[in-house]
């Protein structure tokens, strides 16, 4: 969700209600205080959402492409990871030891990395499941995937609530379940079960929006919701039959609000990053919409004189807001102005690297025709690359429609630049100016007391 993201889903947004979508505002940017984040790893320019959910959820930045462990450990150091000099807490933990209920939310696998942050140690992210590991030519034993800590490290187990999708990471390879999820564990255990026998039979599991929405969650304490195989769908492609993370984030909160000393909440629109590596811009804003719906929902449901809610990203991603479009111009189509190189109009939305990069470039043998007076297009011997007339286009502004990009990938690459962060509430003023990310969880517990020592308001005030 980077600050372009923010811009274009606002402008999205307010187009679909019929305004002028330049001043319409999104609710969370009606918070009072707004700061930068930096997003680098300990060994990276350019962040994974491993080491930026480490640094946001721990205190501590890590590598790249690992999770919950200090920077000591490099990528698929397995054994290092192990130790517990170099496993870290997160923010969930400590809202644990202070008595506190807790849980996290995703559209995403609840085992991908954003999640994970808040209760795994490993080398690499995407040890999800023994399958994975193996796949990976490591020891399950050795390298204990992200699936299996679910229920055996103590923060996972004590979790309040656990929603979002990755039933294939957490059931047996054997046969079908819930719903014909297909499970691709090779261990034959199934984690969603063991983490509801670990409860005391204390825990409602739903795995449909119905059951969810008929879920009498005054009366629940503990709830595990998998709503998908693997990530669950992206809210234009959702039948109905998954819920929203509006309809998520409302059943957590007030699940975790039958607990009189106060919760901890982590709530994540992860399908943001997804369609932005896969060009979809379209996409990429609707669902930065949806993870507003859902702050907006957050907001109503709890008091912001006892709620400290912050919001921000793992990292921010290549796509550029670009041209000089004409206000009112839709934001996901053709711009209103012409390059001064090929004289053809360009999208407004488009992207530094990425896929489909054949369906906007093509090379065509050089004649003198090509000359401008800016000199050849790009030229390669006796043929130039030549871009293609976005108008003829038919899909544009469609769902799928991949936008260009200029440097060919297979996956758009993250971006490097800072991150906005919203806040709200208790001590929000802390979050403003140009932050370390892993100052975001240091803040948080100073302003719920809870935490280490040297990091609880409680006691620095006492002792002051």
């Amino acid at each position: 969700m980077s600050v372009p993201t923010v811009t274009a889903s606002r402008i999205y947004d307010g187009q679909k209600k019929g305004l002028v979508g330049e001043r319409n505002s999104l609710f969370m940017e009606r918070f009072p205080y707004v700061g930068l984040s930096k997003t680098y790893c300990a060994d990276r320019q350019v962040a994974d959402s491993a080491c930026t959910a480490t640094a946001y959820h721990t205190g501590i930045k890590a590598n790249f492409e690992t999770i919950g462990v200090s920077a000591r450990v490099k990528l698929k150091e397995c054994q290092e990871a192990l130790r517990a000099e170099n496993q870290l807490e997160s923010i969930a933990s400590w809202a644990q030891k202070a008595g506190k209920a807790t849980g996290i939310v995703t559209t995403t696998r609840v085992t991908h990395a954003s999640p994970a942050g808040a209760y795994a140690h490993t080398s690499h992210r995407d040890f999800e499941s023994d399958f994975d590991v193996i796949t990976r030519h490591a020891d399950p034993e050795q390298c204990i995937d992200i699936g299996r800590q679910l229920v055996e490290n103590t923060v996972s187990k004590q979790f309040n609530v656990i929603m979002g999708g990755g039933g294939a990471k957490l059931l047996p390879n054997s046969s079908a379940h819930y719903s014909g999820y297909a499970g691709e564990r090779l261990d034959g255990r199934n984690i969603i079960d063991e983490w509801i026998q670990a409860k005391d039979g204390t825990t409602s599991f739903v795995h449909t929006r119905q059951q969810l929405l008929e879920l009498d969650t005054d009366s629940t304490n503990n709830l595990i919701g998998i709503f998908a195989n693997s990530h669950m769908s992206y809210n234009l492609d959702n039948d109905g039959s998954q819920p929203t993370l509006q309809e998520m984030t409302s059943a957590a909160i007030t699940i975790l609000s039958n607990e009189s000393n106060g919760f901890f909440l982590f709530v994540e629109g992860g399908r943001i990053d997804h369609a932005h590596h896969e060009t979809k811009a379209k996409k990429a804003l609707d669902e930065t919409v949806q993870f507003d719906e859902a702050i907006k929902r957050a907001y109503e449901l709890t008091d912001p004189n006892e709620t400290l809610i912050v919001i921000s990203a793992d990292h921010g991603h290549t796509m550029t807001i670009n041209g000089y479009p004409k206000l009112g111009n839709t934001i996901t189509g053709v711009g209103t102005d012409m390059t001064d190189i090929d004289f053809l109009p360009y999208t407004t939305l488009s992207y530094a690297n990425g896929p489909a990069f054949s369906n906007f470039f093509y090379s065509s043998p050089r004649s003198g025709m090509d000359k401008s007076e800016n000199g050849l297009l790009f030229n390669t011997n006796d043929h130039v690359v030549k871009r293609y007339d976005v108008r003829k286009i038919s899909n544009i502004d469609g769902k799928d429609f991949q936008y260009p990009a200029a440097a060919p990938m297979i996956d758009e690459t993250h971006g490097g630049g800072d991150v906005a962060i919203y806040s709200s509430g208790p001590w929000s003023h802390l979050f403003t100016g140009v932050l370390e990310q892993n100052v975001l969880p240091i803040f948080m517990s100073f302003a719920a007391c809870i935490g280490p020592d040297e990091l609880n308001s409680c006691n620095y005030l006492k002792n002051k």
